[in-house]
């Protein structure tokens, strides 16, 4: 199992599929990026500097990326700042404090519809121009869990088999030793991240989106559909540099204009 997850499902496995899937996904962003001249202000909401190393973008001349998160961490990199707030409410910036808004994976965990759409809107406040990927709901394997369909299944039995089968992470190995703890009468050691109510949070912070859903919370963007295995595995909604004339902006701020009709960045990939 273990084997399984470091070829598939491991993001920072440079050998894995997930790798490989955000690699591309990430040289989608590059080209996207060229349109825009430097330097550039980024807000990363929700995300880490692991991830920009893993990418290899933490050298990149001309940007000045603001990590997000409810806590912040040390950067210990001039390119980066880390500050503390939540993505739903922004008000600690101003209108289009930034070039761009960067979001990966972020959206489906802040809660039900009304969290995302304040997540949504806080981006198209703050952003000139964003960049928010996320995973498609009706995709079969899910990437939390590692489980086929796991998204549709009863809650109760998400938590059972987050608590007695957990693939994700360290979780295999810790999964294969509480059963043979079971399987021998031993008392089963467990770690305080393992408990069930843990596993029921995990369970109750994730609300996947589709594209409809997508569409609906970003009505000016422009969408890139993911696709693995002839199937789309996650959507980014991205808007483009016109984007950034005035009227445009304020009127799809206010969500009242149809998306405009601009070159697709895939074609430049």
């Amino acid at each position: 199992m273990n084997i399984l997850r470091e070829k598939i499902f491991d993001s920072y496995n440079t050998n894995s599929l997930a790798w490989k899937m955000r690699q591309k996904r990430f040289l989608f962003f590059k080209e996207w990026l060229k349109q825009f001249p430097r330097p550039l202000k980024i807000l990363d909401a929700g995300g880490t500097l692991s991830f920009w190393k893993s990418m290899g973008f933490v050298d990149t001349e001309g940007l000045e990326i603001v990590l997000l998160n409810l806590q912040a961490a040390p950067t210990h990199h001039p390119a980066f700042t880390s500050v503390a707030g939540d993505v739903t409410d922004l008000s600690q910036f101003e209108d289009e404090a930034f070039d761009i808004v960067f979001s990966n994976s972020v959206i489906e965990h802040v809660g039900d519809d009304a969290q995302q759409l304040k997540m949504a809107r806080e981006i198209r406040r703050v952003a000139k121009a964003y960049f928010v990927q996320t995973p498609n709901l009706y995709f079969p394997l899910e990437s939390h869990s590692c489980y086929l369909f796991y998204q549709f299944m009863p809650k109760t039995l998400q938590v059972f088999l987050l608590y007695y089968f957990d693939l994700t992470g360290g979780g295999i190995g810790r999964t294969v030793e509480t059963w043979k703890q079971r399987l021998t009468f031993q008392p089963v050691k467990r770690l305080p991240c393992e408990s069930w109510e843990t596993c029921l949070k995990r369970v109750d912070s994730l609300r996947l989106l589709d594209e409809r859903k997508v569409r609906r919370f970003f009505p000016d963007a422009q969408l890139y559909k993911e696709r693995c295995l002839g199937m789309n595995k996650s959507f980014v909604a991205y808007t483009m540099p016109d984007d950034r004339r005035p009227e445009i902006r304020e009127a799809n701020t206010k969500g009242s204009a149809q998306p405009q009709e601009r070159a697709p960045v895939a074609a430049l990939v």
